[in-house]
């Protein structure tokens, strides 16, 4: 069968590394050691399930690997050559005897590799649900590795074909078409840190980035706490239109700190250096982009004892004043994958959850759906996926119906 293969290469990372800095919307296919290859599907287990790919997501976690951007402390939690892809719809081709699972039932593939997975007893996480916390991702009968797309062992969305634990599958209803249901995967993961800091009525919230995760957010807050006062802050001015579309209530194009003070109803109190500092501000700051500037705007963006929590992946962030963490009692967190949360006081796992909202009508999905290519245009799916601001791109997608 045909799969997107990314072998590792620390030469070609590094030079990733350097190149992206100054070109950093510019795919360079040439440079990625990635290729179209002919493997075979080897199941790690007789009790995984074989499944035809439908439609695969691009997700960023993919564009930092290809830029060198990934930090090296993650490196344990990959293991290569891998296929590549984690949002991933799916059907069903072929279950072992016995199995809950029927040829033609559609899926969607929870990606996370924890202790059910490796056949090992559950950690101390995985015992609670929260196995996107599991202390076993590098143990077990796999190969080191959190989540498919970057597994040796476990196979990728961007490939004709892939096998997968049947505790990872999560069916889809008949309602609920392919191109909407690819957004499980991103949804799920902007889900998880809305349940475990879900936001009050009256609480004024800062989604910094309007990427497919910031929009997401912006659009949980309002689906799921209806009463609270959202602030997106974008880059483009098609994500400014997504972000009204979605039910923001103000959207601050790269503003300056004022701009953002007065947006979240604090006060400027000037300062001789380093640019004022708001006074009271927001309750709660999901940071999408995960860089030096939006750690610090979201420390002073917050009023006394707000939380920050860090959703977009980030490695080393530097000259971060850290002043307001302490003189505010800032809680500081960050959010990684899914797992399980609790709403209206009832415990749900996420993807699931994320399924609902997506098959029950009222969640708004009109246009983060921006581009789909078939495999064999991989290279042109990552340059759109790679140039946000030139092509308009949300969530770029493989299809892997189309030849």
């Amino acid at each position: 069968m045909q799969a997107l293969v990314y072998s590792q290469s620390i030469p070609r990372y590094l030079l990733s590394r350097l190149c992206y800095r100054f070109w950093p919307r510019r795919f360079l296919p040439g440079l990625a050691p990635m290729r179209l290859r002919e493997v075979s599907l080897n199941p790690p287990g007789p009790a995984w399930v074989r499944l035809r790919n439908r439609f695969c997501g691009i997700c960023g976690s993919d564009l930092g690997l290809l830029k060198g951007a990934e930090s090296f402390l993650m490196e344990p939690y990959g293991s290569f050559p891998a296929i590549l892809g984690h949002e991933v719809v799916a059907e069903v081709a072929e279950a072992p005897p016995g199995s809950d699972w029927r040829p033609g039932e559609r899926v969607a593939v929870e990606p996370v590799l924890p202790c059910e997975v490796r056949g090992v007893q559950p950690c101390r996480y995985c015992s609670r649900g929260e196995y996107n916390l599991c202390e076993n991702f590098t143990q077990g009968s796999l190969s080191p590795g959190a989540i498919i797309g970057f597994h040796r062992d476990a196979g990728g969305g961007m490939a004709e074909f892939m096998a997968a634990h049947p505790s990872r599958l999560v069916r889809l209803p008949d309602t609920l078409p392919d191109e909407v249901a690819l957004l499980t995967d991103s949804l799920a993961s902007a889900l998880q840190p809305v349940l475990d800091h879900l936001p009050g009525d009256g609480d004024t919230v800062v989604v910094y980035g309007a990427g497919i995760i910031g929009q997401h957010l912006l659009r949980l807050v309002r689906v799921l706490t209806p009463g609270a006062r959202v602030a997106a802050v974008a880059r483009y001015t098609f994500q400014e239109d997504l972000a009204r579309a979605g039910g923001a209530d103000i959207v601050l194009m790269s503003p300056s700190r004022e701009e953002l003070a007065a947006a979240v109803g604090a006060r400027m109190l000037p300062t001789t250096l380093g640019g004022g500092n708001p006074e009271g501000g927001a309750d709660f700051f999901f940071d999408c982009v995960g860089s030096s500037s939006s750690l610090q705007e979201g420390l002073l963006a917050l009023r006394a004892r707000g939380t920050y929590v860090l959703v977009g992946t980030a490695g080393t962030l530097s000259r971060v004043d850290l002043s307001s963490l302490w003189f505010r009692e800032l809680r500081v967190t960050g959010s990684s994958m899914y797992g399980h949360g609790y709403f209206q006081g009832r415990r749900v796992r996420t993807y699931e959850m994320a399924v609902d909202l997506l098959a029950g009508g009222d969640y708004p999905v009109a246009g983060l759906v921006s581009h789909t290519f078939p495999l064999g245009e991989f290279r042109q799916a990552f340059r759109v996926a790679f140039d946000k601001r030139r092509y308009e791109s949300v969530k770029v997608a493989v299809d892997l119906k189309k030849k």
